[in-house]
């Protein structure tokens, strides 16, 4: 029952927003009492913890999965942004701006963690691109995978619409390829800007 429960919080909390969605709502959707929801969790926030690390993990699992098929660098990139698309499709704001705006304290003790992910795995890609010969092999690894991670979540942090949200992430991923790349790169790049499913 409490997997079951984390499955329909973690659902309506992206489609809806964390603020608005109450413990009612889900007992309602589950056609529950409150009461069993309140066995598993003592309050709203522990609910959300457990929710947003299911998310993570389902994150976590997903990229390792991606990194694992034989995808060049830049090739990549775009598969982990179609992916995100799909996975935040039915939210209407952008859950990272939600839980930082209602949810501080939960949205740090995340963010520390996925800041650390996102560097290994940008550090990672611009590997990858060097030796594959897409991105320019006089790069400062390090500096480029920062900026590229504190664009990311700038803009995830500061725009209220997913939608919006989504779309500047698209216009940072080319910004950060194009800057990387060679012209090998960028052939692979305007190939991969003409998927109408971006």
């Amino acid at each position: 029952m409490k997997t079951k429960i984390i499955e329909k919080a973690t659902e309506l909390f992206l489609k809806l927003g964390f603020k608005s969605i109450t413990m009612d709502d889900i007992a309602n959707e589950m056609a529950i009492s409150k009461k069993t929801i309140y066995k598993f969790f003592c309050n709203k926030e522990v609910l959300i913890e457990e929710t947003v690390e299911k998310v993570h993990n389902d994150i976590h699992h997903t990229m390792s999965e991606i990194f694992q098929q034989n995808h060049n660098a830049i090739e990549e990139n775009f598969e982990i942004r179609r992916t995100f698309k799909e996975l935040f499709k039915s939210s209407e704001t952008s859950p990272v701006y939600q839980l930082k705006k209602h949810y501080p304290e939960i949205y740090d003790k995340v963010y520390s963690r996925q800041v650390d992910e996102c560097k290994i795995w940008f550090r990672t890609n611009i590997e990858k691109g060097i030796a594959q010969g897409l991105y320019r092999s006089e790069v400062d690894i390090e500096l480029y995978s920062k900026f590229y991670y504190l664009l990311i979540f700038q803009i995830n942090d500061s725009t209220i619409l997913e939608k919006e949200a989504s779309a500047l992430e698209l216009k940072a991923l080319e910004y950060h390829t194009r800057a990387l790349s060679t012209s090998n790169g960028v052939e692979e790049l305007e190939k991969q800007l003409s998927n109408p499913n971006i």
